[in-house]
C-alpha cells in the first residue's frame, strides 16, 4: 500500500487467483506455495528456507554497536543476519539484513518491585513495502508501550532491499525528489503520455541499477527472511507485529509457516485476496482516500473560527483548489507546486494527528505566509536517498508479487472512471504504480492466504473503520481468511496504524493479547479516539511525534 512515511507509492492488484487453499502443513514443515501442483522451484525454496534457518540458528546474531545514523539509547544493539538472495539456491549469493534489538526491561512500569517474566522477542515490520523497522525498539520509551517492552525484546529490522540490507535503487536519488511538480486530477492526453514515458524509464532504471537479483525482492522471500530471522534470534515460534503492508507479510508468513507462529498482531490490514493483490487494492485505496479527504474537510470547516478556510467542506475544497492554482503559477519557495501540496495533504488522509498542521499551513499560505507550507511540503535533499530506496523496494516487491495490467488502456479506463468520483488521490496513485505495467522481471501469482481451524494461534487484527490506506474491507477479508483470528475495530476513526496509540481500549486489547494471550470474541469494537484539537501550528505532542516516527510515520 502507498508508503506514506517514505513519500513513495502505494499499490495494489490483481486479476487472477490461486484456486485451492493449501493443504495443512505438518508440524515444523513449511508449506509449498501453490500446493502440490507447484513448480519444482517452489519445493526447492522450501528446502532452502529450512537450510537457511538451520544455519542462522547455529550462527545467531552478534549484536553490537548500532550504525551512527541510528541514535540508539543505552541497551539497544544492532547486528546482521545472512539470508540467501534466492532460496532455491541457499548456498548461492547471500545478503545481510540489519537487525536492532532492545532487551526486555523486565520492569513493571506500575510496580517497580515486580519483576516481569520475559516472553521472548517481538519482531516488528512497519510496512511499505520499503520501510525500515530499525528504530522500532526505541518505542519502548513511549508510555503506551512500556508494559510490552517489559516482557519482550523489541526487535526491528530492515527487510531485504531496504537501507543497508542489500539496498535497491531505481534512479539517482538526486533526481528522485523533483519539485515543483503538477498534480492534475483530470490529466490531459499529453500529460498521460509524459507519465507513461516516465514509468517506462523508471522500470528500466530498476533493472539497470539493481541487476538480475531484482526478481528476488518479493513478499514470499520477505516471509522466508522472517523465518530465518526467527531462527537467528533463537525463537522456536515467532511473535510478530506488522502494520499496513506488514499485515500482508504476516499473513503470508502464517500461511507458509503456521507451526512457527506464537502470536501475531496485524495492525491496519491489507486485503489479502489474490484477486486484489495489488492492482485492485490500489483502486480501492484511492476510493477510500476520497472519503477520508472529506472527513478532513469537514473537520476544517467546523473550525473555521481558527483557520478561516470556509464553514463548509465545499468551501474548504475551494480554498485548497485556489492554493493549487496559485502554486501552479508560482511554486512556493521555488519547490512546492501542486504535486507537493497534494502529497502534503495526503498525509492528513493517513493520520488525523496531522490535520492541524495541514490546515494551519493552508490558511497561512492563502494569507500570504508560505513558510509553513514550504516546511511541510518542500522536497528534502537530506532524505532523498532513503526515500528513493523506499520507493525502489516498494515498486520491486509489488510489481514482482503479482500480475499487473500491461495494457495502458486498462489503467486509463479504470482510473478515469474512478477519478470522476474520487479525484483527490486516484491519478497520483496510478502514476506511482504505473512502472508495474512495464516491469522487466517475471511476475508471480499471489499466495492464496488462508488457514484452517486450529492451524494458527489466535491472530489479533486491529483496524480503524475509516482507514483510507488500508480500507476496512481488507480487515474483514483478513479476518475471514485466517481461521480463529479476532478483529478489533476502532469505530468512526481513520488513522492508519492504531496499535499503541492514544486509544486506551485498543491498547487494552493489544496488551491482553501480547502479555497474556487473551482475545475477545471473534470481533470487538472500541469507541473512536478524540478528534484532534485545532491549532495554528503543528498541533502534535512530542509523544505523538516520537511514537509515530518509530513506527514509520514521520511528519
Amino acid at each position: 500500500m502507498r508508503a506514506a512515511a517514505l513519500y513513495s507509492a502505494a499499490g495494489s492488484l490483481l486479476l487472477t487467483t490461486l484456486a485451492a487453499a493449501p493443504s495443512p502443513a505438518a508440524p515444523g514443515v513449511p508449506r509449498v506455495p501453490g500446493g502440490s501442483g507447484a513448480p519444482a522451484s517452489a519445493a526447492a525454496e522450501v528446502r532452502g528456507t529450512a537450510t537457511a534457518a538451520a544455519r542462522a540458528r547455529t550462527a545467531g546474531i552478534a549484536f553490537g554497536t548500532c550504525p551512527a545514523d541510528l541514535p540508539a539509547p543505552a541497551g539497544m544493539k544492532c547486528g546482521t543476519v545472512r539470508v540467501p538472495l534466492d532460496y532455491a539456491h541457499p548456498f548461492g549469493k547471500q545478503i545481510e539484513l540489519t537487525v536492532s534489538r532492545m532487551p526486555a526491561t523486565r520492569k513493571d512500569p506500575y510496580n517497580s518491585k515486580r519483576k516481569v517474566p520475559r516472553q521472548g522477542a517481538l519482531v516488528y515490520n512497519p510496512g511499505g513495502p520499503g520501510a525500515s523497522g530499525m528504530a522500532f525498539p526505541m518505542i519502548g520509551m513511549v508510555p503506551e508501550w512500556k508494559r510490552i517492552a517489559a516482557a519482550y525484546d523489541l526487535v526491528g529490522y530492515a527487510p531485504r532491499g531496504v537501507d543497508r540490507s542489500a539496498p535497491l535503487s531505481c534512479e539517482d536519488p538526486e533526481h528522485f525528489f523533483k519539485g515543483p511538480t503538477q498534480a492534475p486530477t483530470h490529466p490531459t492526453e499529453a500529460y498521460k503520455r509524459q507519465r507513461i514515458a516516465r514509468a517506462k524509464a523508471y522500470a528500466r532504471g530498476c533493472a539497470k541499477r539493481s541487476g538480475s537479483g531484482l526478481r528476488f525482492y518479493t513478499s514470499l522471500n520477505n516471509a522466508r527472511d522472517l523465518d530465518v530471522l526467527r531462527a537467528a534470534l533463537g525463537e522456536d515460534r515467532l511473535t510478530f507485529m506488522g502494520a499496513s503492508y506488514g499485515t500482508y507479510l504476516g499473513a503470508v508468513y502464517g500461511t507458509l509457516f503456521p507451526s512457527h507462529l506464537r502470536r501475531m498482531v496485524l495492525d491496519s490490514a491489507v486485503d489479502p485476496d489474490p484477486a486484489q493483490v495489488w492492482y485492485r487494492d490500489n483502486l480501492d485505496q484511492s476510493a477510500a482516500f476520497e472519503d477520508r479527504w472529506a472527513d478532513f474537510r469537514d473537520w476544517v470547516a467546523r473550525h473555521d473560527d481558527v483557520y478561516g478556510l470556509g464553514k463548509t467542506a465545499q468551501k474548504v475544497q475551494g480554498a485548497y483548489d485556489t492554493a493549487s492554482r496559485r502554486l501552479a503559477e508560482k511554486a512556493a519557495g521555488g519547490k512546492v507546486g501542486p504535486g507537493q501540496l497534494q502529497n502534503t495533504f495526503l498525509m492528513a488522509g493517513y493520520y488525523d494527528d496531522f490535520w492541524p498542521s495541514r490546515a494551519a499551513a493552508l490558511s497561512a499560505y492563502l494569507k500570504g505566509d508560505a513558510k509553513p507550507l514550504i516546511r511541510l511540503g518542500a522536497p528534502s535533499p537530506e532524505t532523498a536517498t532513503e526515500a528513493e530506496n523506499g520507493s525502489a523496494v516498494y515498486t520491486a516487491v509489488e510489481c514482482n508479487d503479482a500480475p499487473w495490467p500491461t495494457d495502458w488502456k486498462v489503467w486509463d479506463r479504470d482510473n478515469t472512471r474512478l477519478a470522476r468520483v474520487a479525484p483527490f488521490e486516484t491519478w497520483d496513485n496510478a502514476w506511482a504504480n504505473l512502472p508495474c505495467a512495464y516491469w522487466p522481471a517475471p511476475r508471480q501469482q499471489p499466495l492464496d492466504v488462508r488457514t484452517g481451524p486450529g492451524e494458527l494461534p489466535p491472530v489479533l487484527i486491529l483496524a480503524a473503520e475509516r482507514d483510507a490506506a488500508t480500507p476496512y474491507a481488507g480487515a474483514l477479508e483478513m479476518n475471514r481468511r485466517l481461521a480463529g483470528s479476532v478483529l478489533v475495530t476502532e469505530r468512526d476513526a481513520g488513522t492508519h496504524g492504531i496499535a499503541g496509540g492514544p486509544n486506551p481500549c485498543v491498547n487494552a486489547h493489544l496488551d491482553a493479547y501480547l502479555l497474556e494471550g487473551r482475545v475477545p470474541g471473534r470481533r470487538a469494537a472500541c469507541a473512536p479516539r478524540p478528534e484532534p484539537r485545532p491549532a495554528t501550528s503543528a498541533g502534535r505532542t512530542a509523544r505523538q511525534t516520537l511514537r509515530d516516527s518509530l513506527k514509520g510515520k514521520g511528519d
